[in-house]
């Protein structure tokens, strides 16, 4: 059993100036994908310039925060925000949906697509490998935020964190940083190494993260306004990965009828 440190939630201040770890948990994501999308895009065979990632980077980051933040809003807590409506700008202070994210920056895809003369699938599979590290990242700011903790364990790893009580739970936003970033980046990154075809990546992406999101919401504890949906099991999360399996698998399979493989 382990206690949890109570991190600040300010990781350091310049003056006035205050830098959150949740924001600076996205920051690093920012980067981390903006470097591993330039080396990508080193490569002969990739169809991409580097000098296109800032850019491409600008659309994903607008997507991400705006469709993570409105997805918390509308799908985990809309009954607080419609009474604390100026509160849905506190980005500080946690709070962010990876469906309304993953909405966000699908709908990005498609306009910077557009205006690049792009199918959305090809920028799609370009982006899929360069998204989990920020995913690892965000699930580290919400273990050091204390937010989205597990459930009560007697396992020897189990974390007492605080904010939830004494008694020790699964440190369930660890499992995530591990499954849905450390894991899924590569997996993707390996996968995406070859040219594979149009599809086949965005699709891989949809159905790991669905699937490792599903399981592990049995170890996390669900939203305390929210509690199971049905069954006295299903939460929230399980509702909205089931329909990211499905897509993910139709695209895997749309892509396996394509006859060639787009770029890597």
């Amino acid at each position: 059993m382990f206690e949890h440190p109570e991190f600040d939630p300010v990781a350091f201040a310049i003056g006035p100036l205050k830098v959150h770890w949740y924001g600076l948990m996205y920051l690093i994501g920012f980067l981390a994908g903006w470097w591993l999308g330039r080396v990508r895009a080193a490569r002969r065979d990739s169809g991409w310039q580097a000098a296109e990632i800032g850019d491409l980077l600008f659309y994903i980051a607008l997507g991400a925060i705006l469709g993570g933040r409105l997805g918390y809003v509308l799908f985990y807590n809309a009954a607080y925000y419609l009474q604390h409506p100026l509160e849905m700008l506190y980005l500080w202070s946690g709070g962010m949906s990876f469906h309304g994210g993953l909405i966000g920056v699908l709908l990005s895809l498609w306009l910077y697509g557009r205006s690049t003369g792009r199918h959305f699938l090809q920028v799609g599979d370009f982006v899929a490998p360069l998204v989990p590290i920020g995913l690892g990242a965000g699930r580290i700011g919400n273990f050091i935020n204390q937010e989205l903790w597990g459930k009560v364990t007697a396992a020897p790893w189990g974390v007492v964190f605080p904010a939830a009580g004494a008694d020790p739970r699964h440190p369930s936003q660890l499992y995530q940083a591990g499954l849905e970033g450390l894991v899924l980046f590569l997996v993707l990154w390996i996968f995406s190494a070859r040219p594979r075809r149009r599809g086949a990546v965005s699709g891989l992406f949809l159905v790991l993260y669905g699937v490792f999101r599903f399981l592990v919401e049995f170890a996390r504890e669900p939203d305390a306004h929210l509690g199971y949906l049905a069954f006295g099991w299903v939460t929230m999360g399980q509702v909205l990965s089931v329909p990211m399996i499905i897509l993910g698998l139709v695209l895997f399979f749309y892509s396996r009828a394509r006859r060639r493989p787009s770029p890597a």
